[in-house]
């Protein structure tokens, strides 16, 4: 600790991972010696570190991710949310970041995990009602039986909103310029979100909230409606609602200017 505080580091450490900011102490970056920060931190000098425009210390990492990096650095501890579903990411990261321990712990949450899932499909199997073969054959592929629920069989719904843009010219009877969306979110309590979207479903912005709450902040790891859509059929949901708002203007002062519209389109799904 002596020879880094002499090589100018502060007490206190504000670091820049992947855009997102935190503060914390010199003593837990260097708590684990021979990882990645402690080397960073120990052995080098301030001016050795890349830095972000207001000198904070940068690491192009997973911002979101970091804050467990941080949480075990503090306690030498793993404890992770509720149907936490990042954990090869976090792997990664422990991995990145030199960590051996809490990749150990990772790896063996990651299996007993999937042992429970392989014991929780067994005994859904042995519970299953058998089907005959005349009965598959008559019927349609993805079709359901007669009677039979759709998957996890709770009610609900779930909202699908997006924004878009794009350019019409002087010219109405030309094509419009057409820009790609840039997010598509998902409103919904949080475990019909998770049973439709799974693995795609994007839950960094709000990771730690229960399944029985609700969330606006979710969004997907994908930018096409129709795959939401397909996704959103497949669990048994059906369209009951849509709306769209939008607004114009130009793109200069100058009336020949293109018009660039931006909208806000939602649909609203239930089950």
């Amino acid at each position: 600790m002596a020879q880094s505080e002499a090589q100018g580091f502060s007490e206190v450490v504000e670091l820049n991972v992947g855009g997102q900011v935190y503060v914390t102490r010199l003593d837990t970056l260097t708590a684990v010696p021979n990882s990645l920060l402690w080397s960073k931190f120990t052995q080098s000098a301030p001016s050795d570190l890349p830095k972000d425009s207001k000198g904070r210390f940068f690491f192009d990492r997973d911002g979101f991710l970091f804050r467990y990096i941080l949480d075990y650095l503090r306690d030498s501890d793993l404890i992770l949310p509720e149907f936490f579903k990042e954990r090869k990411r976090l792997l990664k990261e422990a991995d990145f970041y030199q960590l051996p321990e809490l990749a150990r712990l990772l790896d063996t949450a990651s299996k007993e995990n999937s042992s429970a899932e392989d014991s929780g499909e067994a005994e859904e199997s042995e519970l299953s009602p058998i089907t005959s073969s005349s009965d598959r054959g008559s019927r349609s592929p993805g079709a359901r039986s007669p009677g039979a629920r759709s998957p996890g069989g709770c009610s609900g719904y779930i909202t699908v909103g997006y924004r878009g843009s794009y350019t019409i010219g002087r010219d109405i009877q030309a094509d419009a310029k057409f820009r790609r969306v840039a997010r598509i979110t998902v409103c919904s309590k949080i475990s019909l979100a998770k049973e439709v979207f799974g693995d795609t479903l994007n839950e960094s912005r709000d990771p730690d909230r229960p399944p029985d709450r609700y969330t606006a902040r979710y969004y997907l790891k994908y930018n096409f409606l129709e795959q939401a859509f397909d996704k959103l059929a497949e669990a048994g949901f059906h369209m009951v609602a849509c709306n769209s708002t939008g607004t114009c203007s130009y793109g200069s002062n100058d009336p020949g200017e293109d018009k660039l519209w931006t909208s806000y389109t939602e649909y609203v799904f239930s089950r």
